[in-house]
């Protein structure tokens, strides 16, 4: 009688969890210490304060909205023409199309944390370098998401283009853009979405920005003004988050 597989992948999925658990040394113990620990900070960032730092603060909080705003359409300008590049109803050539593609692996491969501290070295620190971090690895994201609702697209409004005359160049803007363009404009909203927090972290490194801020005050021990610089920064991807929540949904319904 054969045994059922889901069982046994059951099994060894929880052997490795295990396996894992023991080579990192997760202990009761240290997992006890870690929370009696953690309620000490949370103690001490009680309650929260600016700290006469407000106006720095909400520059700050700017700052990083405007590397998130600025990244985002950088990658989304220079993404949209490589999009079109890797579309397998654009480009007919396989290896053209290969090459473009692992093109975007490579860029999407590299997260925007390494990229900052790249950037920081090579343009120094502040919210350029941070701009750059953010756009690079999204460049590939989005290319790959764009040439993708490309492919999707139906051929029927490109076929009618090229029947009424048009040229191959008529048939991708008039028959192929339209029909992606609200998945296009969706995706570089979550991705501004999701590059507002991102903007967040790749500023402890110092690329500037609110994380910069935070960083600062962790050092220093100063941990109601980390507290309030957390709410603060929660405060803000809650809102970025909402309108392009009911942006996109508008998209989708249209």
């Amino acid at each position: 009688m054969r045994l059922s597989r889901t069982p046994v992948l059951f099994a060894t999925g929880f052997a490795l969890l295990l396996l894992g658990l023991w080579r990192v040394d997760a202990s009761p113990a240290r997992l006890w210490d870690g929370l009696a620990k953690l309620g000490w900070l949370v103690a001490l960032m009680w309650p929260p304060s600016a700290g006469g730092a407000l106006p720095d603060l909400l520059e700050a909080m700017a700052q990083t909205l405007a590397m998130a705003f600025l990244g985002t359409l950088l990658a989304a300008a220079v993404a949209l023409p490589l999009s079109f590049l890797g579309a397998g109803n654009v480009v007919s050539s396989t290896l053209a199309r290969f090459t473009v593609r692992r093109a975007y692996d490579g860029l999407r491969a590299v997260d925007s944390l390494v990229w900052a501290l790249i950037f920081v070295s090579a343009v120094g620190m502040g919210p350029f370098a941070g701009i750059l971090a953010l756009a690079l690895p999204d460049i590939g994201t989005l290319a790959k998401v764009f040439s993708e609702a490309l492919e999707s697209a139906d051929r029927r409004p490109v076929e009618g283009v090229r029947s009424a005359g048009g040229s191959r160049l008529h048939a991708i803007r008039y028959g192929l853009v339209p029909q992606a363009a609200p998945v296009m404009l969706a995706q570089v909203l979550y991705t501004l979405e999701s590059n507002t927090r991102s903007a967040t972290i790749i500023g402890v490194v110092g690329a500037g920005g609110i994380g910069l801020a935070l960083a600062d005050r962790m050092r220093i021990n100063n941990w109601d003004e980390a507290a309030f610089i957390i709410l603060l920064i929660l405060v803000a991807v809650a809102a970025i988050d909402a309108a392009s929540r009911r942006i996109r949904m508008r998209l989708i319904r249209a």
